[in-house]
């Protein structure tokens, strides 16, 4: 099945006309730019790009990524008002790193339809200079206000089970995913900390050659899996340079149009990068209900339709940006998409967002922006962009050339996909007594390299899905650290003191 709004018309299809990034790394606080400033400064950037004067005062849409460290009551209609826009659509997001793509890809089909002429996307963050400047920048900033509104699904990416159980972030989330992988992988700890040193180090060499990159330095496998005082461990199994570092200031915009206002406006040919296919998916929403841990159903139907809609295999794409917060993500999206570990094609075209930097939710717009700027000095390639959002839930993709693309236009329906993704049988998390098996755990450590706790899920005897954290001094936790988990028998118990899960393994 077909969704409306597709084309055959070549002068709709839907193009990337400009792309604008920059990096913030001033040590004065007279320097500490809010978000705002910088996504007004990179949409200008982006409409330089395009080589065209004058498009910012025509976009008919104003869009703008979640911003995390600073919050304002109409983001977009700030930005409209800097760059000299009336815009008809107004959108501001909610939470997810998958939502650049996934304006790029609604646009795109808008764009399609006729229902939009010139879009000017942005996010920002200046979160390095909240933190270290928090009282200076409360005088200088705009005031902070809660948005009135946000496009997208609203709900927090964790439930009440798993947040009184240590489970509400994201870097004692993915590890527990990785701990699944691995044992999925039957590799040993010492094995998979190695390639993983391995996959890290490719993305930080492509940091190293980017100038907007936050670390723009190139790391050995044996520096990154090495824990030292520099290096400590986060959550186990992984040290701190195997985490994003959302402590950046960063910001990158693109402007987007159909083939037709392009000509019209006088934009040359060779700024424009099409959009080839694209889809979006939403795996079970609580990573504690999912069928398990070391796979994402969503990711690979979402593959399987933006290749399908691009009528390309995954062997002909040239070069990848797969959302790499973690490297588990990266795993998942090569699992997923059926890219070989040892492909050696480029996994990413920024570095990744422990090596680029982690701007909250808008780390694919710097992906989008570096993969059109590649596709512009060689045309004819093809690149792949993939976003996630939340802890691997929300996933968005989108395949661009600088070549157009020869069939029609028209997005794969995707409703199917997600019907099959809600049904699909999976456990449900219970908080009982019982005994059961470990399917993926994660180790917490302290700033002082000591490990503090350990979140443990696992499938009891009867089918049902735990999450519980472990009894036990240092020396257990060390244990943990060091001798494989998963697959191992464990007792749960409910504290009612605690109000927690407890989980012996044996």
């Amino acid at each position: 099945m077909l969704n409306p709004g597709g084309s055959t018309d070549q002068g709709r299809l839907p193009v990337i006309v400009g792309v604008g990034q920059l990096v913030n790394r001033s040590e004065d606080p007279a320097g500490a730019r809010e978000p705002l400033d910088l996504m007004i400064d990179v949409a200008r950037a982006a409409e330089e790009d395009a080589q065209a004067k004058g498009l910012l005062e025509r976009a008919d849409s104003v869009q703008v990524v979640n911003t995390i460290s600073w919050a304002y009551r109409d983001s977009p209609g700030l930005l409209a008002e800097a760059i000299g826009a009336q815009p008809r659509e107004k959108v501001y997001t909610a939470v997810g790193g998958n939502t650049p793509q996934w304006l790029v890809s609604r646009t795109a089909e808008a764009i399609v339809r006729g229902d939009v002429r010139l879009a000017v996307i942005a996010g920002g963050e200046a979160m390095r200079s909240r933190a270290r400047w928090r009282e200076a920048i409360q005088q200088r900033w705009r005031r902070w206000a809660p948005p009135q509104q946000m496009l997208g699904d609203t709900r927090a990416g964790v439930n009440d089970i798993e947040v009184k159980h240590g489970a509400h972030i994201p870097a004692r989330i993915y590890p527990l995913f990785e701990t699944a992988i691995r044992a999925h992988r039957r590799r040993s700890i010492g094995e998979h900390q190695r390639r993983l040193g391995e996959l890290c180090a490719r993305l930080s060499q492509a940091a190293a050659d980017n100038p907007y990159a936050w670390f723009p330095q190139a790391r050995t496998a044996e520096e990154i899996t090495t824990v030292t005082p520099e290096n400590r461990m986060i959550c186990f199994p992984y040290p701190k340079f195997m985490n994003a570092i959302m402590e950046v200031d960063q910001a990158a915009a693109v402007i987007m149009t159909s083939v037709a206002a392009a000509q019209e406006m006088g934009i040359p040919r060779d700024r424009w990068v099409y959009l080839w296919g694209c889809a979006d998916a939403v795996d079970i929403w609580y990573f504690s209900d999912r069928p398990n841990l070391h796979a994402s159903l969503a990711l690979t139907l979402a593959g399987r339709r933006a290749l399908e809609m691009a009528r390309v295999t995954i062997d002909e794409i040239d070069w990848f940006d797969l959302y790499s917060c973690f490297p588990c993500a990266v795993e998942l999206a090569c699992d997923a998409l059926g890219i070989d570990e040892d492909d050696p094609r480029p996994l990413t075209v920024t570095g990744g967002l422990p090596y680029f930097g982690g701007p909250g939710n808008n780390y694919s717009m710097h992906a989008i922006a570096a993969m059109v700027e590649r596709l512009r000095r060689e045309p004819q390639r093809k690149g792949l962009v993939s976003a996630m959002g939340w802890y691997a839930t929300k996933h968005s993709l989108g395949l661009y050339s600088g070549a157009p693309p020869e069939h029609e236009w028209r997005r794969l329906d995707s409703a199917a996909d997600q019907v099959e993704l809600d049904d699909a049988p999976h456990p449900t998390l219970v908080e009982a007594d019982g005994r059961g098996t470990v399917e993926g755990y994660s180790v917490g450590f302290d700033r002082a390299g000591e490990p503090e706790a350990a979140i443990v899920v696992g499938r009891l005897e009867e089918g049902s899905r735990f999450i519980a954290n472990t009894e036990g001094d240092r020396e257990m936790l060390r244990w943990m650290t060091e001798t494989e988990m998963v697959g191992r028998q464990a007792v749960v118990r409910q504290d009612s003191e605690k109000g927690k899960g407890l989980v012996n393994i044996e």
